[in-house]
């Protein structure tokens, strides 16, 4: 019995914490008997999760207090100084948690918790906003608090959402009225806004939205239009690179088959290699990071979640 338990619904990490069983027979008591044999009288305290309702409260504590610092998306803006945005990251980090757990009870609903599902999705976006500015702070060598504050975006990453579900919503407004599009047009800012992976793609798909979608005619077409379209943008933002940078495009192509392959990032002295002029001892360190941060943006934007 335990064997079967342990080979359903298995988790992942916190994206999932906790699996879901349904069983349609009364085996609590054997349930117990089984643990308690295999592994200790208080295993099962740990096993087993608390009911639906103590999640929910923990919750909405999470939520409360993360609004006591700032009440609203927009308040997040307004937080004064790198110690209250580390604050904040570390409230919203908890609710995300918790917001996992509670996915894993089919009784969950934002109907049941002190905020909204479209306020969470805007306090994600504020979330990633200040991801994406350390990031941006890393580059340029700024020193930052929030440097090494682990943001946990596993936490909210979803495979389901991805640039083929973009591309979906984009064939939607082939066919839609202006009240239609606009109501389209927001969903897929709202989207991108708040998925980790899609993010970097912002411009690109704003780019296509202005510039593709009011010269087709059949929904079916924006498929095929979009992926041309991203491929001319990838090789594009390729051979700027290359350009700017005086590397040899063979060689950086190179790096990053080797990352499609292995899925690790190129190191430093890996991206220096690709340099047509090796630079002086001095300089080198500057250039190569430069260079890597590029290069990590491409990777970002072209390859994850495409």
């Amino acid at each position: 019995m335990l064997q079967a338990y342990s080979r359903t619904n298995r988790i992942l990490g916190d994206a999932k914490s906790q699996g879901n069983i349904v069983v349609f027979r009364n085996l609590k008591e054997y349930t117990d008997d089984a643990i308690q044999l295999f592994s200790n009288v208080d295993a099962k305290e740990t096993i087993f999760m608390h009911p639906y309702e103590t999640y929910l409260k923990n919750f909405n504590q999470a939520i409360m207090e993360m609004r006591h610092l700032a009440s609203t998306p927009s308040g997040v803006d307004e937080l004064v100084g790198e110690d209250q945005q580390l604050e904040f990251v570390q409230h919203f980090r908890e609710v995300m948690r918790l917001r996992n757990v509670l996915r894993s009870f089919t009784d969950f609903t934002f109907e049941d918790a002190a905020i909204d599902a479209q306020t969470f999705e805007d306090f994600k976006s504020k979330y990633l906003d200040i991801y994406d500015k350390v990031k941006s702070d890393q580059a340029k060598e700024k020193v930052s608090i929030l440097e090494d504050v682990d943001f946990e975006l596993e936490l909210i990453r979803r495979d389901d959402i991805n640039v083929d579900y973009i591309i979906r919503l984009l064939a939607k407004l082939v066919d839609a009225d202006e009240e239609q599009a606009e109501s389209i047009k927001k969903s897929i800012r709202n989207i991108v806004n708040s998925e980790a992976t899609l993010r970097s793609k912002r411009e690109l798909i704003e780019k296509f939205i202005e510039s593709h979608i009011p010269e087709i005619s059949d929904a079916d077409d924006v498929e095929g239009t979009f992926e041309s379209f991203w491929t001319d943008e990838k090789a594009a933002a390729f051979e700027a690179m290359c350009r700017e940078e005086g590397v040899l495009s063979e060689e950086l192509q190179g790096l990053i088959d080797n990352y499609l392959y292995s899925g690790r990032k190129p190191r430093g002295d890996e991206i220096a290699n690709t340099l047509a002029e090796q630079p002086s001892v001095l300089k080198r360190k500057t250039i190569v990071e430069r260079i890597s941060s590029k290069l990590n943006k491409f990777i970002e934007t072209f390859i994850e979640g495409v």
